[in-house]
């Protein structure tokens, strides 16, 4: 079965590099494709103040954050909780950044990061895979998918983690239908069509080119390695 963990982080500003600090961890735990009650959420001390414009986005003061614990508290925690699971984060590069700036500050005999503890699934990434040209940011997709986002009046570590898991299992729950069912005018909705009744011999059939099955493999590996499944490549091999 696969274990997935949905993470969010805010930040005192925008760059690690700058010497920005993480003060809030949000994850929840998907567990077979289904949300489960255990998460991680902590706020946490920066020693540092936050800028004007992050403050904007998540409101998090640092009055607030003033009795918080620093991140080497609660990082065995943490990566405990984190430990063999597939991380879904949108805008990875973002928060992994920061949470291996976070890392690397540490005084630890063997340094860690976030990629020897668990693997990484960037949403961004696969959004624009899955509609090239258009938004791909949360609030976008949150509309595209109808994950209902109407309290996120501002940015939250473990509110945002929620809406991506409501996100990404849209996003990755398959077709419901093909679109193909006959569609009868309304009048005769009720009547049933004899396979005998309809004339095939003016049907053209269109074969899929080599380079065209290799591309409907390509995204089906693509489906399995998003959500752990694929039933069509599962049918190819029961068949």
């Amino acid at each position: 079965m696969l274990r997935q963990i949905v993470l969010d982080t805010e930040t005192t500003g925008l760059e690690h590099a700058d010497g920005h600090r993480i003060i809030e961890i949000g994850c929840l735990e998907i567990y077979d494709r289904r949300v489960t009650d255990r998460h991680f959420h902590v706020f946490l001390n920066p020693d540092r103040e936050i800028e004007s414009g992050a403050l904007q986005v998540h409101g998090i003061s640092n009055e607030f954050l003033a009795d918080k614990p620093r991140f080497g508290d609660i990082v065995d925690e943490f990566l405990d909780f984190i430990a063999g699971a597939e991380l879904i984060i949108h805008n990875a590069p973002f928060d992994v950044g920061f949470l291996n700036a976070e890392l690397a500050r540490l005084d630890r005999p063997e340094p860690v990061a976030i990629e020897d503890v668990a693997s990484v699934l960037d949403t961004v990434v696969l959004a624009r895979e899955l509609h090239p040209g258009q938004r791909v940011s949360l609030d976008a997709l949150c509309k595209r998918y109808e994950v209902d986002n109407s309290g996120r009046d501002l940015h939250g570590a473990l509110l945002d983690a929620e809406l991506l898991a409501g996100v990404y299992l849209a996003m990755t729950g398959g077709q419901v239908a093909l679109g193909l069912e006959l569609q009868l005018p309304a009048a005769d909705a009720g009547a049933m069509v004899a396979s005998a009744d309809i004339d095939y011999s003016g049907l053209v059939v269109a074969r899929a080119s080599p380079s065209e099955q290799a591309a409907h493999r390509a995204r089906l590996e693509a489906i399995k390695a998003a959500s752990g499944a694929c039933l069509w490549l599962e049918r190819e091999t029961v068949n």
